[in-house]
């Protein structure tokens, strides 16, 4: 890889995005290469939980503007690349954290936001920066937003652009928790343990079923909700959980 670092640990799947002299900002190959990545860890069930952060102190500045210089052609070209590799983020069946310091902005607050969880550090700033580049919001901003915190509110931070806090965007709804700059590390890292250790195929389809509520009325939540925890108890991972309850002990999940 030429724009990250990747690194896998007892199911835990590290995505650190490495432009430092850049903010992390995007380029067109990062973006690429972020798509595989994510496609390939679809498919491999050994990582439990992925991570995503920024090297050098930011997470990521958004997309490299110098990339978009060129033909309208290209341009078209640079957009299927955004929109495929934020596809393949959303398409992930594991749970998936997104570790933010410095800077989260334009693309780069929405790779955050399209996290399942996202922890930032004090001092972390987030924006859909996008108007006052003279762009619109990407990479699946429109859709993320208003279901993270309501149309209004979305359409103010589309609109202007304006910075938050981490303790701001908290208050939005935008991020899970804010903690201090030196505890960040661990406190994700305890977070990804846990999933990590925890039911792969509940824990998917959790995921799935939270993220489809939106297109589904209440008796179709509930009869999804009741075909899954019927293959939930049915497999073996399902029965390795009321054995290790009655036996009163941790349950060692296998992910079938």
């Amino acid at each position: 890889m030429e724009t990250l670092i990747i690194d896998r640990s007892d199911g835990i799947l590290t995505v650190t995005l490495n432009r430092p002299k850049r903010k992390n900002a995007a380029s067109l190959e990062m973006w690429r290469e972020l798509g595989e990545t994510f496609i390939e860890a679809r498919n491999r069930p050994e990582d439990r939980v992925v991570v995503i952060t920024g090297a050098g102190g930011d997470f990521c500045a958004g997309a490299d503007l110098s990339d978009l210089e060129g033909a309208e052609a290209h341009h078209l070209k640079y957009m299927h690349v955004i929109s495929d590799t934020a596809l393949a983020l959303h398409r992930l069946p594991q749970p998936v954290i997104a570790k933010v310091q410095g800077v989260a902005v334009g693309a780069g607050c929405n790779l955050a936001l399209g996290c399942d969880l996202v922890v930032a550090a004090e001092g972390a700033r987030f924006s859909e920066i996008f108007s006052r580049r003279g762009l619109s919001v990407d990479f699946g901003g429109t859709w993320l937003l208003p279901r993270r915190i309501g149309l209004h509110r979305a359409k103010e931070l589309a609109f202007f652009g304006d910075i938050l806090s981490a303790s701001e965007a908290m208050e939005l709804g935008l991020v899970n928790r804010v903690v201090p700059p030196g505890e960040l590390d661990a406190f994700v890292a305890d977070w990804a343990r846990r999933l990590a250790s925890g039911p792969p195929l509940a824990l998917a389809a959790t995921k799935a079923m939270l993220d489809d509520s939106f297109s589904m009325d209440l008796s179709q939540a509930l009869e999804r909700e009741g075909t899954t925890q019927i293959m939930n108890l049915q497999a073996e991972d399902g029965k390795e959980a009321i054995l290790a309850f009655l036996q009163k002990r941790d349950a060692v999940f296998k992910g079938r």
